[in-house]
């Protein structure tokens, strides 16, 4: 049995995980980030080639290690990252990125602050003493470990560590209804210029053809191509599946398997009825399904729909964020993009969203911070996600130095060092 000691633990090595992990390290702390996958990145690494939307409200970044990021990538030479305006309704600017290097990138970045990376490896039940995480036990190659944190930051997207520790937390959308998971994948040698020849982004009349003939599934009634990073690829992000509990390992296994089944139906259909894919062919299919939405927790504060209605910046906003309501077939084939908030404006995603009540060494990040099923629609982007990491990271840091409780830093001082460190749109300042 090893143990291991360290001032924070990240679970989940997600866009959330990176951005609470390197900015806690940056600020002095010893931190292990623990991934059960092989690589991270979360979405980056189960659907390559998604790209970072809604990091640009009002046009401009939201700063912070999102921004950071981007202008690595951006200012290599060949540049492996590029800006441009999304083709689906209101989404604004989105950055392409070369998967891999991007992965390399934030590896590398961590490399740098000394972070330990624990890849493969299971967070399991936490120990719980008195209102406070003592111990999580986890499991790699090798066996057991036992992990004792000064602070534990959940980004694990699931939250089984929050969970485990007895946060409490509700399920999808109250009801057991959660978003759609989907299968990504990319076509190559593609005629990119003839297959966005159209002006519809969304591919309706093929997609009609389809369904009409039994080629496409039924809740295929929009296309979501993309112009890939790379010449002549197309970004496939369209097979989606229903009533997955992404909680659930077997159902997100099975869903992979029919993912994997309808990607290859689109890509043949593609080919044989979309000019442009006349002489591609299907890549790059991501590992698993990208699942959405699973647990949301209990926190001192929660964002609702009213609040991106009203554009409302809290003062212990830590984000700014526009995003459509992205409600991906919760209880329908309906996917819809409706704007959160009238144009010109945006609304930022509270701190207090991400501390729990209880519980005195634990934050979340991610797509487990406490918000309405309407406002979760939104606040979930992967920009957004960094972010919020970087902010729990930054209230680790806090507690740890005073010596105190999540629940007893500052939140104006958190909000200023944000600002220090380049992330817009919040404290007061515009973006």
């Amino acid at each position: 049995m090893r143990t291991l000691d360290c001032d924070v633990a990240v679970v989940g090595g997600g866009t959330a995980g990176f951005g609470a992990a390197l900015a806690a390290a940056r600020r002095g702390m010893s931190v292990r980030l623990i991934e059960a996958g092989p690589k991270i990145g979360g979405v980056m690494a189960s659907c390559p080639g998604m790209p970072w939307g809604g990091g640009f409200p009002l046009g401009r970044s939201i700063g912070g290690i999102f921004d950071e990021l981007t202008q690595r990538l951006v200012g290599m030479e060949p540049p492996a990252a590029e800006r441009r305006a999304c083709t689906l309704e209101n989404f604004g600017d989105e950055v392409l990125y070369d998967h891999e290097i991007a992965v390399t990138t934030m590896v590398g970045m961590l490399d740098d602050e000394g972070v330990a990376l624990h890849l493969n490896t299971i967070a399991g039940t936490p120990t719980v003493d008195d209102g406070r995480i003592v111990a999580v036990e986890c499991h790699d190659r090798l066996g057991s470990m036992t992990i004792r944190p000064g602070v534990v930051i959940d980004c694990s997207g699931d939250g089984d560590v929050a969970a485990g520790a007895g946060v409490p937390y509700t399920v999808g959308d109250g009801r057991g209804n959660m978003m759609a998971v989907t299968l990504t994948f990319h076509m190559i040698d593609a005629d990119c210029d003839r297959v966005f020849a159209d002006d519809d982004p969304y591919f309706r009349r093929e997609a009609a053809r389809g369904i009409a003939d039994g080629r496409l599934h039924p809740d295929l009634g929009k296309l979501y191509l993309m112009r890939g990073f790379h010449p002549g690829t197309v970004f496939c992000n369209t097979v989606t599946i229903r009533g997955v509990d992404g909680t659930d390992p077997a159902s997100v296994a099975r869903a992979t398997q029919q993912g994997r089944t309808r990607c290859a139906q689109v890509a043949r259909f593609l080919i044989d009825e979309v000019p442009g894919f006349e002489r591609a062919r299907m890549w790059s299919v991501g590992p698993s399904v990208g699942v959405r939405e699973t647990r949301r927790f209990e926190a001192q504060a929660q964002i609702d729909g009213g609040d991106l209605i009203a554009g409302r910046k809290f003062a212990d906003g830590i984000v700014a964020c526009d995003n459509p309501i992205d409600d991906v077939m919760r209880t329908s084939s309906e996917m819809t993009h409706d704007a959160s908030v009238g144009a010109g404006g945006y609304y930022t995603i509270p701190l207090g969203a991400m501390v729990p009540r209880r519980m005195t060494n634990l934050l979340f990040a991610g797509r487990l911070i406490s918000a309405d099923p309407v406002a979760f629609a939104s606040v979930r982007g992967m920009p957004q996600c960094m972010v919020m990491g970087q902010a729990a990271g930054v209230v680790a840091s806090l507690a740890s130095a005073a010596g105190t409780t999540v629940q007893g830093v500052d939140p104006g001082e958190v909000v200023g060092a944000l600002v220090a460190d380049g992330v817009r749109g919040i404290g007061g300042n515009p973006l």
